[in-house]
């Protein structure tokens, strides 16, 4: 199999991973006009329980993969490498299964645990995709430890499309063959026809995957091993998939915990704040829509994460620290690039975004908290750093602070009239705060990295200054032209894309003129666009 680079491999998975998060909130507006405020509320409470525990079987042994994959390929011991994904794919496929039937047998009391006994037989609809997800994620390893992140790209658009078709066709035909005995009634087997939708979706994924390794022709047979390679026992290949993959699912299986008790937390101190459950419902899925939106560019991020944790772990595995620092500093460098222009941006734009795509009232919630993208964005990049780095339980501590502080912070200040739902912002930036800064001592004494990004960080700010004056100079100047159109719709779309268009383009010119931008970051940026871009040749 053909090892890409990391800029290619991030592009593409960035690629794709834009495209499935476009998809993910475009089919929001049709859900909510099926559901409606307080059913799609139902929904996303059902939804958090699924991702859940869908990380517990999935977060840790898939990245456990990619990890050992790519020391094990970086040693040229390709056999082995074959064969710890079978071992880990033997064991993500028993957690699959043991997890679903799990999430079945529980699903009633769990509705009525975190105060949506509405959503019961939407909780039931996803316990199916435990299994398929499983063999995903499995495969998914294989192909990232290998350095190919194409099939994992393909893979998650296939789902995305299928989950959005599915999930909007069974909850209008669920919704209208029940609406007759009342909304409240139609709303609960709507929502289990949504969720069906991703079991399907995640089933779609798993063949695609399947096909494609049967194609790659990847077998314990396949490749050749270095002359001096050492081969490794099946005992020692499955205690190291089990030693990298306990950490890695504590890490993350962390930070959703804490998102399934905010499912609890946030509609109870609403509650205690003065708001009807309903409202306080309501409230909960506007934050939702929130989050999906602030996905979006996380998803970027996550797509970095993916291409550099198994470059890293190779350059360690072969103890090449100056590789090891290069590709961290590279990898801050690009992080910060995108993050802090896509907060600017949805924070300037977030009430045209809003109207744009139907989501109803919250744009304030973005307005204001667009900025915890850029810390949901460094802590995520740190985890991945110090995870690839062999630093894997160091990590968890570091996070359990941030979530409880969190938590705490979610439980007295939105249970406050005057700031009711948006202690769920202050909350999160808190709780990513302090990681930050424990991940940061972390990377710089234990790893004894050097994190040179002074001229980036400052080329950045006066990039993404440069885009605020022009996006505002851009959306209000078409606001004011349009403003009196009977055709508001559309100019507001007009306007938008006129104005992201705008900001970028200033973003891009900008960047490379004040030494943001070097040659190797433009292998991430579409040849037909990069040609366009002078960059200063200045060391950071």
């Amino acid at each position: 199999m053909k090892e890409q680079s990391v800029s290619k491999g991030f592009a593409i998975l960035s690629a794709a991973n834009i495209l499935v998060k476009i998809l993910s909130f475009l089919y929001i507006p049709f859900l909510l006009g099926i559901l409606k405020e307080e059913g799609y509320g139902i929904y996303m409470a059902a939804n958090s329980v699924y991702v859940f525990i869908y990380v517990l079987a999935n977060s840790g042994l898939p990245v456990a993969i990619s990890k050992l994959v790519a020391e094990l390929v970086a040693e040229g011991n390709i056999k082995d490498a074959i064969r710890s994904f079978k071992i880990a794919r033997s064991y993500l496929i028993i957690a699959g299964i043991v997890l679903g039937i799990l999430l079945a047998a529980t699903a009633d009391p769990i509705s009525y645990a975190i105060k949506y006994p509405q959503a019961k037989l939407a909780i039931l609809g996803l316990a199916p995709a435990l299994l398929f997800t499983s063999i995903s994620s499995a495969y998914r390893g294989l192909f990232q430890g290998f350095g190919n992140m194409t099939p994992t790209a393909v893979s998650q658009v296939i789902e995305q499309i299928v989950n959005t078709i599915c999930t909007l066709l069974f909850a209008y035909l669920l919704y209208n063959k029940y609406k007759l005995f009342g909304y409240s009634y139609a709303i609960v087997y709507a929502c289990a026809g949504g969720t069906i939708g991703t079991s399907v979706a995640a089933f779609s994924s798993a063949v695609y995957l399947l096909i494609a390794k049967a194609r790659l022709k990847l077998d314990s047979t396949s490749g050749t091993d270095f002359p001096q390679t050492i081969r490794r026992s099946y005992d020692l290949l499955a205690k190291k998939i089990v030693e990298y993959s306990i950490p890695i699912t504590m890490s993350v299986g962390l930070i959703y915990a804490g998102n399934l008790i905010d499912t609890w937390n946030i509609k109870s101190r609403l509650i205690v704040a003065g708001f009807t459950p309903e409202n306080a419902t309501i409230m909960f899925g506007q934050l939702s829509r929130y989050i999906s939106l602030m996905n979006v560019p996380i998803a970027i991020i996550t797509s970095l994460s993916a291409a550099i944790f198994p470059a890293i772990a190779s350059a360690v595995a072969t103890k090449n620290h100056k590789l090891v620092q290069n590709r961290i500093n590279y990898t801050f460098k690009v992080c910060l690039m995108i993050s802090i222009p896509a907060a600017v941006g949805l924070s300037l734009l977030s009430k045209p975004i809003y109207g744009v795509l139907k989501f109803g009232n919250g744009y304030e919630l973005m307005m204001y908290g667009a900025i915890v993208l850029i810390f949901m964005s460094i802590v995520q990049i740190q985890n991945s750093i110090l995870q690839s780095s062999g630093k894997l339980f160091q990590v968890v501590p570091n996070l359990f602070i941030g979530i409880l502080i969190k938590i705490v912070s979610n439980y007295v200040l939105i249970a406050r009239p005057e700031i009711n739902i948006y202690g769920a912002l202050i909350g999160s930036s808190l709780g990513y705060i302090v990681p930050i800064i424990l991940n940061h001592l972390l990377i710089k004494n234990s790893l004894k990295i050097k994190i040179k990004i002074k001229r980036s960080l400052f080329s950045t700010i006066l990039a993404a200054i440069a885009m605020t004056l022009s996006v505002s100079i851009a959306y209000f100047g078409m606001q004011a032209i349009f403003y009196a159109s009977s055709t508001k719709y559309v100019f507001l779309l007009v306007s938008l894309f006129i104005s992201i268009a705008v900001g970028g383009a200033t973003y891009l010119v900008v960047l490379p003129a004040t030494g943001g931008l070097t040659e190797e970051d433009l292998r991430i940026v579409p040849s037909r666009i990069r040609k366009y871009i002078k960059v200063r040749h200045k060391k950071d």
